[in-house]
């Protein structure tokens, strides 16, 4: 019934003008006749005929208008517009996956100076300031020296004292040795000898030599000296105060090596293959940066050793390594490796084979990617994460020649079919 809705209201629609026409025709052809009936006018047979004449052509010509319309034809659906894609052609290759961590520059021998005898500071080197260099040997500050110099004069007097004592008991030693023998004995009295008492004398001769000795020490100490080349990093102390024995006078390390501990987790401790056993030769390079006066600056290192322990908090192992001579200028501006600086580190670390740098962006969260198959239609690919940064990820786990969706939509899923952009390129020419 509903289908038949349109048919009959187009049948009307063109109907309506031609029903019209006639009605005016009949109207005409029934009113020209001048005999009427009653005032009426009276039909004639001849006008009936060409009344009903016009009006089999109008039937007539409404029915072709009506079958000769063409009948529609139905039409394929339009192709869906697939969505472009840029795509990456991987080559796998061994490719070096450097160890990248940081760490704070230490002196590698730091000590507190401390006075070894008691007095006042009586003066002070020009270089005993914060900050500067000194060689092993130098002279820091000196404590007053005068009590230890009476020491020294006390020392040698008792010294002499105790060499007539023991030059004494020998004379009396070799007289009771001439006297026993006039007695006609072949024995002796150790006591008559006089030998305890020579013994006595000689050691009291040994202790008034360390005595002196021991005041030329003391002497000696009121010249705090370097025990190392280095630098000053703190001073305590200053002319005309008092020290006491075991008194910081300054905090010093030494210039000639530092030391940059470098923490390593358990996947970058097996990345470099370190040995952790005893006597073992680790002759690892670092590579170190740091920022300084808005320029990045590089240094070479040398990994020497690891730390005892594991650090009980976050897990991983310190490896040491060593700048030999970083305050030792050099035909660059480069800035000396300062204790307290902050340094990046780089490890190289061996080949790894068949792995493939990609944009980040290719990254699914899942550790996929999508591959655009041989139908271009896009594939899920699992794959194996090595490393990633910022902007790149290393991965394995690709085929040679796979084509890596360059960037990651949330339109993009598996089967959907897509259209490779033309300015795709291979890996080897980013």
């Amino acid at each position: 019934m509903n289908s038949a809705l349109p048919r009959i209201t187009s049948v009307i629609g063109i109907c309506s003008p031609s029903f019209l026409l006639w009605a005016t025709i009949w109207k005409v052809v029934l009113t020209t006749d001048s005999t009427a009936v009653g005032g009426r006018p009276r039909p004639t047979l001849g006008k009936f005929l060409i009344a009903a004449l016009i009006t089999g052509l109008g039937l007539a010509a409404a029915g072709l208008v009506l079958t000769g319309k063409p009948k529609p034809t139905a039409s394929p659906p339009a192709e869906p517009l697939r969505p472009v894609v840029s795509v990456l052609e991987v080559e796998p290759e061994a490719i070096s996956l450097p160890v990248v961590t940081q760490g704070t520059v230490e002196a590698r021998r730091r000590i507190s100076l401390v006075a070894q005898v008691a007095g006042k500071v009586e003066s002070v080197a020009d270089g005993f300031v914060e900050g500067a260099f000194f060689d092993a040997g130098d002279v820091l500050l000196e404590v007053e020296q005068a009590d230890y110099q009476f020491a020294i004069a006390r020392a040698e007097s008792q010294l002499a004292a105790a060499q007539q004592r023991l030059a004494e008991e020998r004379g009396r030693n070799r007289q009771a040795e001439r006297e026993w023998r006039e007695l006609g004995s072949v024995e002796a009295n150790d006591l008559f000898l006089r030998k305890p008492q020579m013994r006595a004398a000689q050691a009291a001769l040994a202790a008034a030599r360390a005595d002196l000795a021991e005041a030329e020490l003391a002497l000696a100490r009121t010249q705090i000296r370097a025990p190392f080349a280095g630098r000053i990093e703190v001073k305590r102390v200053d002319l005309g105060q008092y020290l006491t024995p075991g008194t910081p006078v300054a905090e010093i390390y030494a210039t000639e090596v530092v030391a940059i501990p470098l923490p390593l987790n358990d996947s970058q401790l097996g990345a470099l293959g370190l040995p952790l056993y005893a006597n073992a030769e680790l002759g690892r390079t670092a590579i170190l940066s740091a920022q300084f006066g808005g320029q990045e600056w590089q240094w070479q290192a040398e990994i020497r050793r690891v730390e005892a322990v594991v650090d009980r908090q976050s897990r991983v192992v310190n490896a040491i390594s060593e700048v030999r001579n970083p305050f030792q200028p050099d035909n660059s501006v480069r800035p000396p490796l300062t204790p307290g600086m902050f340094v990046q580190a780089e490890i190289p670390t061996p080949p790894v084979a068949g792995l493939v740098r990609l944009p980040a962006t290719a990254l699914r969260s899942d550790d996929t990617v999508l591959v655009v198959d041989s139908g271009d239609r896009l594939v899920r690919q699992p794959v194996e994460v090595r490393r990633r940064s910022v902007a790149w990820a290393w991965v394995a786990g690709l085929p040679q020649g796979a084509r890596v969706v360059r960037e990651q939509s949330g339109l993009l899923v598996a089967g959907l079919s897509v259209q490779v952009a033309t300015s795709s390129v291979a890996m080897g020419e980013q």
